[in-house]
């Protein structure tokens, strides 16, 4: 196997794991996020949406075909990454690691897929 196909999998494997326990956070631990989403002041009836739209960011990347629909997966989790570092940074909760980590892995499948697949 191609060295550029292994980084690939293996960053987006990576990136799958972390957006499956995000959900998993948001639909089994709902009060703490809520509580999370209040003290960032974002609403909190976004967060079963975004739970649904990591989803389908997800199966978007892994089993749609369409270059289209993958590029705006990877858009939106950009934006998504983006806003969740500057949400944690700006309370000073300690907890924008993550989000620079998820980038990290987002930028890396995103760059080599296009290596892999054109």
């Amino acid at each position: 196997m191609d060295k550029n196909k292994i980084i690939y999998y293996i960053s987006t494997g990576l990136l799958t794991a972390l957006m499956l326990m995000s959900v998993s956070m948001y639909v089994f631990k709902n009060a703490a996020i809520q509580k999370a989403f209040e003290s960032f002041g974002y609403p909190t009836y976004i967060i079963y949406p975004l739970a649904v739209a990591k989803v389908l960011g997800l199966i978007a990347i892994w089993f749609i075909n369409t270059k289209s629909l993958k590029e705006w997966a990877y858009a939106g989790f950009f934006f998504d990454f983006v806003l969740a570092f500057f949400a944690h940074y700006m309370i000073s909760d300690g907890e924008h690691i993550g989000s620079v980590v998820a980038l990290v892995l987002l930028f890396v499948s995103y760059f080599s897929r296009k290596k892999v697949y054109g």
